[in-house]
């Protein structure tokens, strides 16, 4: 029976989990019922993602870096590579996404193409591939280069590249193979294209040698704040990662993504808002938790994570004063502008010394957080989403696996009673958790032919 258009399905809540080894707050490998050693532990991953999937939530996502960018004398840090990882929680669960982080910076298109096209085949269609640019000093280093590319050019090769990774997933219709043992075909290699590209990063003749990814094309994701993030984001991601610390900017970001995807004939993009959870069961015992992590972080650490954000020298940072006014974007414009917009419009808005700043954000930088009861949070997730900030939250508990746990067993049950989060999931695929079309490559060989 076709569904009348006027009984459209309800709009519904995203929920990822980004596995930040031991949790958002750098101290917490210091809790006593925390592994240190858990951030290169695959079944402390494998935990997470498990707990994630008993809530139903969307996916899991695991960022990374091509060089140490912390401060390793304190905490832990991304260390294990994401797909390798996300193929082992692939394999212990069965309904949950997998995303991962790979660079366009440090990469080549055939290799990312055919490794998240493999991850997509090994989970039966839960992958997805987090777009980015690296914009750090040390990771150009370790790939032999004495400078970081400009935000442009990082950009513009960033396109280039998505294109090459979707042309490659495309380059085998979905019925090209065919398995015939009677006939003793294998293949139907006029359903195998070569793309022959030629670009000015990149040249690369295809076609990808493993067929077309169940779901067509792992679902792309992008996050960036800076005009070229936008525009990349516009023209290729299907979902972001947004980092905005108020509903107002939110708004505004969702309101402008669409916007700029719609002038290229695509649908709307889903805005997942990054968001860190401490829950408590009173809002003074979620506070007390709050101040305890905290306080277990060296000012040190803190200090200087905050000035590598910023961009400027950590001397410049007073403790008991309010942060310089005459901050610009780090690098002349070629840093991170994410986390630099975003911390910023927190420390202005709220008017916090650099103490205040730093305990607000849970020793953290960019990332909102929400310190309080299960209620409470699920307020302020369905005020976002109702109001249209956000389509979603990529959630990043303050402890790993038990913060997890806490919002699952106390916020999920309120949410699926409001009615806005799935009670099971309904599809076996990434992109049938998060309402998406699977991409139709017939078309595209048919139009060529």
């Amino acid at each position: 029976m076709s569904r009348n258009p006027a009984q459209r399905a309800p709009r519904r809540l995203h929920l990822n989990v980004n596995i930040l080894h031991s949790g958002f707050v750098p101290s917490a490998w210091r809790r006593d019922d925390a592994d240190p050693r858990a951030f290169i532990d695959v079944s402390h991953y494998v935990r997470v993602a498990q707990t994630a999937e008993a809530g139903k939530l969307d996916a899991v996502f695991l960022a990374d870096n091509a060089a140490i960018v912390d401060q390793i004398d304190f905490r832990p840090i991304t260390a294990l590579e994401p797909t390798v990882l996300l193929a082992s929680i692939a394999a212990a669960t069965t309904h949950i996404g997998v995303i991962g982080t790979a660079s366009t910076s440090y990469n080549e298109p055939y290799n990312i193409a055919r490794r998240f096209a493999t991850l997509d085949h090994v989970s039966n269609g839960r992958a997805g591939w987090n777009v980015v640019t690296t914009a750090d000093l040390p990771s150009a280093r370790n790939f032999g280069r004495g400078t970081v590319p400009d935000h442009a050019q990082r950009y513009e090769r960033a396109a280039e590249f998505t294109e090459i990774v979707k042309a490659l997933w495309d380059s085998w219709e979905d019925d090209a193979f065919v398995g015939d043992k009677a006939g003793g075909r294998f293949v139907d290699v006029d359903k195998v294209h070569p793309i022959a590209h030629r670009g000015r990063h990149f040249e690369v003749h295809g076609a990808l040698n493993l067929p077309r990814p169940p779901q067509g094309h792992p679902v792309l994701v992008q996050a960036g704040a800076s005009t070229d993030g936008r525009e990349l984001a516009a023209r290729h991601a299907e979902a972001v990662f947004s980092a905005s610390q108020s509903f107002e900017e939110s708004a505004a970001y969702r309101r402008d993504l669409n916007e700029r995807a719609a002038v290229y004939g695509r649908p709307g993009v889903k805005v997942l808002a990054g968001l860190t959870t401490i829950i408590g069961a009173t809002e003074t015992d979620a506070l007390r938790r709050r101040d305890e992590l905290v306080d277990q972080i060296p000012w040190r650490y803190s200090l200087n994570r905050l000035a590598g954000t910023l961009g400027i020298d950590v001397d410049r940072l007073k403790l008991d004063e309010r942060l310089p006014d005459d901050l610009a974007l780090p690098g002349g414009g070629n840093g991170n502008h994410t986390f630099f917009q975003a911390t910023i419009a927190h420390a202005r808005r709220h008017g916090q010394t650099v103490r205040e700043l730093i305990r607000s954000l849970a020793g953290g930088t960019g990332h909102r957080v929400i310190v309080g009861t299960p209620e409470q949070i699920a307020d302020d997730i369905t005020h976002w989403f109702n109001g249209g900030a956000a389509d979603g939250f990529n959630l990043m508990p303050d402890v790993l696996p038990g913060g997890l746990s806490d919002f699952v067993d106390g916020v999920v049950p309120i949410l699926q009673k409001r009615g806005i989060f799935r009670t099971a999931y309904e599809g076996a695929t990434l992109r049938e958790h998060l309402g998406l079309a699977r991409p139709d490559n017939a078309q595209l060989w048919r139009k060529s032919a």
